[in-house]
């Protein structure tokens, strides 16, 4: 999915982007949220990023207010609530919508990426997964699976750059 490379990116200080900034890298694609049950999904993120960003990952975080409003806060909210409760250290984008008739462009690409059970379509919830290898393969992993889980690991682990 080469297209998702170039389809412009915000991050949450208002900088242009891209994934093809990360195009020799895997990239850990989440939507996240700081008022969800699945919040706690944060430190598993920021270990990920952690434990390999030296072999070639990056976790994204792309803030989203669209599951029962639990992404209120303004950008500034969201990078200190980040860094203060969970030591986050990846990249966060701005705010955006993963469903619907604005959602963007990224996640409307993303969207038609099957899970595990064959099933693509709408964001199911906050901490939904999209793993970007370098060669622009994707792989889906639901809300629920945690960023530790081994099949995300073992996706990670292959993904990695040579």
């Amino acid at each position: 999915m080469d297209e998702l490379r170039e389809v412009p990116l915000t991050t949450i200080d208002g900088d242009q982007t891209s994934l093809a900034e990360y195009a020799d890298r895997a990239v850990l694609i989440v939507n996240v949220a700081s008022k969800c049950g699945l919040t706690p999904q944060y430190a598993k993120l920021e270990e990920l990023q952690r434990r390999y960003a030296d072999r070639g990952l990056t976790v994204l975080g792309f803030p989203c207010n669209q599951f029962l409003g639990q992404e209120p806060g303004s950008a500034d909210d969201i990078k200190t609530f980040c860094s203060t409760s969970y030591g986050v250290t990846f990249p966060l984008m701005e705010k955006v919508r993963v469903n619907g008739r604005r959602k963007h462009p990224l996640y409307a690409l993303l969207r038609e990426t099957p899970d595990a059970e064959g099933k693509r379509g709408r964001i199911s919830w906050n901490f939904e997964k999209f793993l970007l290898a370098p060669d622009g393969s994707v792989s889906r992993f639901r809300p629920t699976v945690e960023p530790d889980d081994p099949t995300v690991i073992a996706a990670i682990e292959a993904a990695l750059p040579a």
